[in-house]
């Protein structure tokens, strides 16, 4: 598996460019930014040079697609899913992910229809450029309730909606997170196919109970009450070798520098990676 970040949870970066340095001096193999955004700083070529320099990966691409609203606002995001697509796919990125909310003021059977419509073009377009799409299922249970009708947050409900949208390049986002907060356990990730998992999160969660898990309020892996060892041992034995990216959402952005969250992000990696009996001590 490649360990990877995100810029949640690493404090007030300077730039992608900076994401890259750190996670490349702190022996990290990915990392998710916008490679888009990358492509139009640097250019593809130098941005191609950078990576390989640094010896680190982009894990994964956000969906740059707006599917939840109207539609004129899933039609301008289509719009530039071809030239998002094909700067990462320049950048040898082959991971595309967005999330589910768990509950929608719209009406739910509605909005499935007109979201699997959506999904299913924003998953062609990616297709031809080589690229997976990541359904991110979400579990905090005060989500659930945030908007008027109760929708999707649970695995099994992820894949007969990815059944549903019909395109073989759609599968999981999941995150450590969501599976604690759905009460889940090792036997329902090895009950899995690595083909069905596209992209990793990874993170940990405060000792309450689990009803009372906020989704913005989660710790560093191994300082909290989540199985990461055993996480990650079951994404192990079904063959996962993708990328495992820490996810750090927080109320309020970190005090401390992006280096020392960083350097406090290696030490989290090592001892879950080492617990979990897939990197020596």
């Amino acid at each position: 598996m490649l360990q990877g970040l995100t810029a949640a949870g690493l404090g007030k970066l300077e730039s992608d460019l900076q994401l890259i340095e750190l996670a490349s001096r702190y022996g990290f193999d990915c990392v998710d930014l916008d490679a888009k955004s990358l492509v139009n700083r640097l250019g593809t070529e130098e941005a191609a040079a950078l990576l390989q320099s640094s010896n680190i990966q982009i894990g994964a691409i956000g969906l740059p697609v707006e599917w939840r609203g109207t539609d004129e606002q899933f039609l301008e995001g289509l719009e530039k899913l071809p030239s998002a697509a094909a700067a990462a796919a320049a950048l040898g990125c082959t991971r595309c992910c967005t999330y589910i909310l768990p509950s929608t003021d719209a009406p739910a059977a509605h909005f499935m229809a007109v979201a699997t419509k959506r999904l299913r073009s924003c998953a062609n377009i990616l297709g031809a450029y080589g690229i997976r799409l990541g359904l991110e299922f979400v579990g905090p249970h005060h989500l659930r309730t945030q908007w008027k009708h109760p929708f999707i947050w649970t695995v099994q409900e992820t894949l007969d909606w990815i059944d549903a949208i019909g395109e073989p390049n759609v599968g999981l986002l999941y995150d450590a997170y969501h599976w604690y907060t759905n009460e889940m356990s090792v036997s329902d990730i090895r009950q899995l196919r690595a083909d069905q998992i596209v992209h990793v999160h990874i993170n940990d969660a405060k000792d309450i109970p689990v009803q009372d898990v906020l989704d913005n309020d989660r710790l560093y892996p191994g300082e909290g009450v989540i199985d990461l060892a055993g996480f990650l041992r079951a994404l192990n034995d079904i063959g996962y070798a993708g990328p495992v990216s820490q996810e750090i959402l927080t109320a309020a952005q970190p005090t401390a520098s992006p280096e020392e969250l960083v350097i406090r992000s290696r030490a989290a990696f090592d001892r879950v990676f080492q617990a979990a009996g897939l990197i020596q001590q």
